[in-house]
């Protein structure tokens, strides 16, 4: 993948095993390619909306810059991904840092749950999930968020495809205001806003990008 196009190229739904080779070869490197540093919607929004003490959960947490940040905010993190790569990345980021995360080796359907679990649910482009998967999620946050849980999405809009800074380069895979509104009509939603940005989160999202931030409570 030259540095021109970092857009992860998904053209069909995979298997949890297909899924964990095709991120394991992403992974597989001592670089992390989402870079350490935790994601910038998150972190303001988390500071507004989040507290010490809070049970997350973070959807595919990769190599675990999201959730190594929520824990040494004095969260307790709970985190799945589908590459076990990641995982080992991740645990090993979280021993430095000196937090503790229970992380699981799960796709978004093989992991449990839970209902009334979790005081907030952060997915931070998580958009390999095609149309069905994707509803699923939002259906799964949802039971498992306590009522009043905050659900914290961040992930790419169409206009992304022009950019090719990052995500997918299928366009069902990508984010409208509308289509987020209807996913989210059981949630309050608190903020809902696309906008584009300079990204610098290491290799894979860095330059000008197209983005949607969602903040929907139970």
């Amino acid at each position: 993948m030259d540095s021109k196009n970092n857009q992860i190229h998904i053209d069909k739904a995979m298997s949890f095993a297909d899924a964990t080779q095709f991120w394991n070869e992403r992974f597989d490197t001592q670089e992390f390619i989402f870079g350490k540093e935790p994601n910038e919607y998150l972190v303001d929004q988390a500071t507004k909306y989040l507290k010490k003490g809070d049970k997350v959960l973070c959807i595919a947490d990769g190599e675990g810059r999201n959730g190594v940040w929520l824990a040494k905010q004095g969260m307790q993190v709970v985190g799945f991904d589908a590459s076990d790569i990641a995982l080992a990345k991740a645990k090993q980021f979280a021993k430095d840092n000196q937090v503790d995360i229970e992380y699981s080796f799960s796709d978004t359907d093989s992991f449990a749950w839970g209902e009334n679990a979790y005081d907030a649910i952060i997915g931070i482009f998580i958009q390999f999930a095609d149309p069905q998967m994707r509803e699923r999620i939002f259906q799964q946050t949802y039971a498992a968020l306590k009522p009043g849980g905050i659900f914290i999405l961040q992930g790419y809009t169409p206009k992304q495809l022009e950019y090719k800074t990052g995500g997918p380069s299928l366009i069902e895979h990508l984010y409208t205001e509308d289509l987020i509104r209807k996913l989210a009509k059981d949630f309050q939603v608190l903020e809902l806003c696309s906008y584009e940005k300079e990204l610098s989160e290491g290799p894979r999202h860095t330059g000008m990008s197209a983005i949607l931030g969602l903040v929907a409570q139970k």
